[in-house]
């Protein structure tokens, strides 16, 4: 789980610089959703096929465009220039909704002492936002590791989660680092109390995670789970001991190649969550189609209220017939993934 074990490569810049390409991916929770807020374990899977790659081009400082540089008399040297879904222009004129990514540039330059450089930074991302898939952690991950590439320098591990962390105080304030360590690990992750260990994995396992087209209301589906604790402890705390037991049997079932016992784990998981009231119609509608299409386990994952299920197939010939499942009850768009050996 370091910054080397993203996907980066250089190719010639301008004169002695170099175009930096970095690459992560997005993550979902496997099982502890809520419960790791009240201190509980969780794991936390990366969806290795759902790919944010960012490209930093050096901008020569005598060849910025009009855009950059104000009316013709004016021949400041050009700003860093951004290209996204979300915004195409200088970066310090982007709107809020890429304010992590800014910082992602701003930060690993300021890491690395360097105030006299500027870039083109093009971000291509297959992972939706507000859908509990690390978008802007996943990004800042790509973004942070390619300028550094661009430099001709590499993050350590310890940096390059700091760097991310950074931008993910941005986006949400005080972030956990969940998925800061999710957007970057090829295997699980163990999340427990701020103690972060990879999951050995006893065999290949294949995911289908289905977007339901709506976005998660992490914030207020968190408040809410609070608000029931505090309005009766005894049966909400039990059901968040019983997700925190189930994320520690479901680690177990991974270790030990078990994917019939983690797909009941899974399915034991959605139930609670939604007796929590985190669920939602589009949700269940999706689980239920996923279960039957015969997946070993399907649940919400993420804050809920929206966003993504994630569901345990056989299979890759199980998962695409899952996935079509999933598309024909409704799923905006459907991603699968695999872990352990990868063919």
């Amino acid at each position: 789980m370091s910054s080397n074990d993203l996907d980066h490569t250089a190719t010639p810049g301008v004169g002695d610089r170099r175009t930096g390409t970095a690459s992560s991916h997005g993550k979902t929770i496997l099982i502890g959703e809520h419960a790791v807020v009240h201190g509980e374990p969780a794991l936390v899977l990366p969806v290795l096929d759902a790919r944010v790659v960012a490209t930093v081009t050096p901008i020569d400082d005598g060849a910025g465009d009009a855009g950059d540089a104000g009316d013709a008399g004016d021949h400041r040297a050009p700003g860093h220039h951004l290209e996204s879904a979300v915004h195409t222009g200088p970066l310090d004129l982007a709107p809020a909704a890429v304010m992590p990514t800014v910082t992602a540039v701003t930060a690993t330059l300021r890491h690395f002492s360097v105030s006299d450089r500027r870039f083109h930074v093009r971000v291509d991302s297959q992972v939706p936002t507000a859908r509990g898939m690390g978008s802007s952690a996943a990004v800042a991950a790509a973004v942070t590791a390619a300028v550094a590439d661009a430099l001709g320098e590499t993050l350590d591990a310890e940096t390059h989660h700091e760097l991310i962390q950074e931008c993910e105080r941005v986006a949400h304030g005080r972030p956990s680092g969940l998925d800061a360590r999710g957007v970057v690990a090829d295997a699980p992750v163990w999340f427990d109390g701020g103690r972060v260990e990879p999951v050995t994995l006893g065999a290949r396992f294949v995911f289908v995670v289905a977007d339901t087209g709506v976005p998660g209301h992490t914030r207020d589906a968190v408040t809410s789970v609070r608000e029931r604790l505090e309005h009766d402890p005894e049966t909400v705390g039990a059901a968040i001991a019983r997700i925190g037991a189930l994320a520690r049997h479901a680690r177990g079932t991974l270790e030990g190649g078990d994917a019939q016992a983690l797909g009941v784990s899974m399915d034991a998981a959605h139930d609670l969550l939604s007796s929590l009231g985190v669920s939602s119609d589009d949700l269940d509608g999706l689980v239920s189609a996923a279960r039957a299409a015969g997946a070993l386990g399907a649940k919400l994952t993420g804050g809920g209220r929206g966003g993504c299920v994630l569901t345990l197939a056989e299979d890759d010939d199980h998962a695409d017939r899952i996935a079509a499942a999933l598309r024909g009850a409704g799923a905006a768009a459907t991603w699968t993934t695999s872990i352990g050996d990868r063919v």
